[in-house]
């Protein structure tokens, strides 16, 4: 902003100016004033409760956390800082949020896929968690139980160490189960997490094994029935078609052992590890180890 100023002189003014200025009984200036306080620097400071996402996919569900980890910090935790028998945040700041991209069952409990808050009522003998309709609230402020989705209850468990930093995970992954787990200080929640991946990829498998298409997944389709106990006759002719395209894949001649040992074929699988061992033997390094050291497992199973 540039501001006009003007200057009236008086006589004496003029009189002391003549000495090293020109004369005048007024002066008009121009001036430039910048007279703006200069911006603080923005500053970062750390968070007391840090934010924190866990993403896991189990079977074929993807599921995320999204939670503030408090630290215990010398202080009693449950019992005092967090209370026994009230609502909690199950975290800081912002209510956690927990999202299923496919339907769950927790405690088997039948959660439907999308996006919640979760809550819980810690206790000495017992927790109950609660799935809470997505309201993004702050803490557990507005918490309104008529918004609750399913209340699941879960037995704490006593660890051995304490764990600092509130640890929300996800542990025990298998195709169609997991545990999640609440932990801090020296108690642990578990809650069983089930998905259901058969009724949706056993008919997907069968429709693709039975088309005819080339480049088939043999391997993948039978390990898949091998390790869910299902038609263990198809495993075996699938394993063997691919086995057929890739005679040197010492890896699956095992796991054709493995099926076999399974369906109670000992003679078979006997005869299949030492056809596994005989390829593995032609190896080099690590994997020659491993494959000797399964197959060599395998057989003293079978004497």
């Amino acid at each position: 902003m540039t501001i006009s100023l003007c200057i009236i002189f008086t006589p004496m003014i003029t009189k002391i100016l003549r000495t090293g200025l020109v004369a005048t009984s007024g002066l008009c200036l121009a001036a430039g004033l910048f007279a703006q306080t200069p911006a603080a620097p923005a500053l970062t400071f750390p968070h007391a409760s840090p934010d924190a996402t866990v993403t896991q996919r189990v079977g074929l569900t993807d599921i995320q956390i999204n939670y503030a980890r408090p630290g215990a910090k010398g202080r009693k935790v449950f019992g005092g800082l967090v209370a026994y028998g009230r609502i909690w945040r199950t975290g800081a700041n912002t209510a956690t949020k927990i999202s299923f991209s496919t339907p769950v069952k927790l405690n088997g409990t039948a959660i439907p896929a999308g996006t919640y808050e979760v809550f819980t009522i810690p206790g000495e003998s017992e927790w109950t968690l609660i799935i809470h309709q997505n309201k993004s609230q702050w803490g557990a402020y507005a918490y309104d139980e008529k918004n609750d989705v399913a209340r699941i209850k879960s037995v704490p468990v006593a660890l051995a160490a304490p764990v600092e930093t509130l640890d929300l995970s996800l542990n025990d992954i298998r195709d169609e189960s997991a545990t999640l787990n609440i932990s801090w200080a020296s108690v642990r929640v578990p809650v069983a997490l089930t998905v259901d991946v058969k009724s949706t990829l056993v008919p997907q498998i069968e429709a693709v094994m039975a088309s005819g298409g080339e480049k088939l997944p043999y391997f993948q389709a039978a390990m898949y029935y091998f390790e869910n106990n299902l038609d263990l006759k198809k495993a075996l002719a699938w394993m063997d078609a691919g086995i057929a395209a890739q005679p040197d894949a010492f890896y699956m001649v095992y796991r054709k052992a493995l099926i076999q040992e399974k369906t109670g074929d000992k003679s078979g699988a006997i005869a299949t590890a030492h056809k596994s061992l005989e390829g593995a033997a032609k190896a080099q390094g690590e994997l020659k180890a491993e494959y000797t050291d399964l197959n060599n497992a395998l057989l003293a199973r079978l004497k």
